[in-house]
């Protein structure tokens, strides 16, 4: 009996840690589809784009960010550390600089404009 009283509390705490952790996962995949969202103003400031979908992209760590801007379909992808920080950043036409990633993400994406002019918000 003892045994099977183990079991099932073994069981319970790794059901109990999955989930857990799933959890977190989610939390870090809608943090990094966010800040990805809210760099498109930024990266592209012309008024009339619509968002078309946000959402993990096709590597590991991305977020792929399609937008219409027109008749026309562009993208830019995202790329995090292990975390929910933004390392890279990339349009169809060209890669953000590290300079220019470092100051879109202290003077925007760190400010309160960044999710006031959130796309998915309009």
């Amino acid at each position: 009996m003892r045994y099977g009283r183990r079991w099932l509390l073994g069981t319970a705490a790794v059901a109990g840690f999955l989930g857990g952790l799933a959890a977190c996962q989610d939390t870090l995949r809608r943090e990094r589809v966010a800040t990805c969202r809210r760099a498109l103003p930024a990266i592209v400031p012309q008024a009339g784009i619509r968002l078309l979908r946000a959402a993990p992209g096709p590597a590991a760590d991305t977020v792929r960010v399609d937008y219409a801007e027109g008749n026309r379909q562009h993208w830019l992808t995202c790329r995090f550390d292990a975390g929910a920080t933004l390392i890279a950043l990339a349009t169809e036409g060209a890669n953000l600089s590290g300079p220019s990633l470092y100051l879109l993400k202290r003077f925007y994406l760190e400010t309160p404009d960044a999710a006031a002019d959130d796309p998915a918000e309009h």
